[in-house]
C-alpha cells in the first residue's frame, strides 16, 4: 500500500467494528481523519485513535443533528482544546433540514468563532446547497491565519468555489463528486494545490459495499486521469497538499500532528 494515500473525512466510528476499521487504516497507512457527528462520541473516538501513527479523529457536531443536539455546543466547546481536528460541521439547507436553517447558523457561528479563539484548528466542513452562507460565515468569523477549512464534498458553483480558494479553503473529493459532467467540471476547475481526497465512508460505496480509507486509491486514480497526471504524482501532490494544511500553528494535543 502507498503510504501518501490520504482520508480526510470519514466516518469510522459508524463501521459495524469501530476499533478494527481504526486498525485497517492504520495498517494500510492510510492518513486518515475519522469525523464524529455528535460530541458525545469524542471520548471513545479519542480513545481508539490515541496511539496511532495515521489515524485522527475530528470533534463534530453534524449539521443534520442540531436540530435535536444544538445544547450539545457547549459540550463540543469543553472538548475542543483535546485536538486540533473539528468536523463534522457546517451547514445543510436541504429541504430535510431546512427549518432548522437558523440554529445550524448559530451553532456553525460559534463553532467558528470558538476555532478563531482557540488558533490553529483544521476543520472539515459541510455545505449542502448553503456555500455562500457557510463562506460568508468563515470570512466573518475564522481568517485563515486563525484556522483551516477543507470543504468537505463541496457542491456549490465555480464562482463560490473561487471565493473559498480566495478565503484560504481546501477541498476533499471523494469518487461520488466525479460520477457525472457537472461534478467533474467543478472538481477540475479547483486548483490541484488545494485538493485532499477522502472517502466519506460508510456513506458512499465502491462494488455495493460501504467504502473504507484503503479505497480512496480509487479517487486518486479518477482526480488523476481528470488531471492528466500519473497515480502516483497525484498521490504525491495530495500528500504534500495535507503537509502544507498541517504547517498552520497548531494548538490542541500533543497527538494532534500528522508526520507526513
Amino acid at each position: 500500500m502507498n503510504h501518501s494515500f490520504v482520508d480526510f473525512h470519514c466516518h469510522l466510528d459508524l463501521y459495524p467494528d469501530f476499533a478494527s476499521a481504526v486498525a485497517d487504516a492504520e495498517r494500510a497507512g492510510v492518513y486518515t481523519l475519522t469525523v464524529t457527528t455528535t460530541p458525545k462520541a469524542w471520548p471513545r473516538n479519542l480513545e481508539v485513535t490515541r496511539g496511532t501513527q495515521y489515524v485522527r479523529a475530528a470533534l463534530g457536531l453534524h449539521p443534520q443533528l442540531v436540530h435535536e443536539r444544538a445544547e450539545e455546543i457547549s459540550l463540543w466547546e469543553e472538548y475542543l482544546p483535546q485536538t486540533r481536528y473539528v468536523g463534522e460541521v457546517g451547514i445543510d439547507a436541504s429541504p430535510r433540514y431546512y427549518r432548522s436553517l437558523e440554529i445550524q447558523k448559530q451553532v456553525f457561528e460559534r463553532v467558528l468563532s470558538t476555532c478563531a479563539k482557540a488558533g490553529g484548528k483544521i476543520l472539515t466542513v459541510h455545505s449542502v446547497r448553503s456555500a455562500k452562507t457557510v463562506l460568508d460565515l468563515i470570512e466573518q468569523h475564522l481568517p485563515v491565519d486563525k484556522g483551516r477549512i477543507v470543504l468537505h464534498w463541496f457542491s456549490g458553483s465555480k464562482s463560490e468555489a473561487r471565493r473559498a480558494v480566495q478565503l484560504g479553503c481546501f477541498f476533499s473529493i471523494n469518487s461520488q463528486m466525479m460520477q457525472n459532467d457537472r461534478g467533474r467540471a467543478l472538481v477540475s476547475s479547483l486548483p490541484l494545490e488545494r485538493l485532499l481526497t477522502e472517502t466519506d465512508g460508510p456513506f458512499t460505496q465502491i462494488a455495493g459495499k460501504p467504502a473504507s480509507p484503503t479505497d480512496v486509491s480509487r479517487t486518486v486514480n479518477e482526480l488523476a486521469i481528470l488531471g492528466q497526471k500519473s497515480p502516483d504524482d497525484l498521490a504525491l501532490v495530495i500528500r504534500q497538499n495535507l503537509k502544507l494544511l498541517l504547517q498552520a500553528p497548531a494548538a490542541g494535543d500533543g497527538h494532534s500532528a500528522y508526520s507526513v
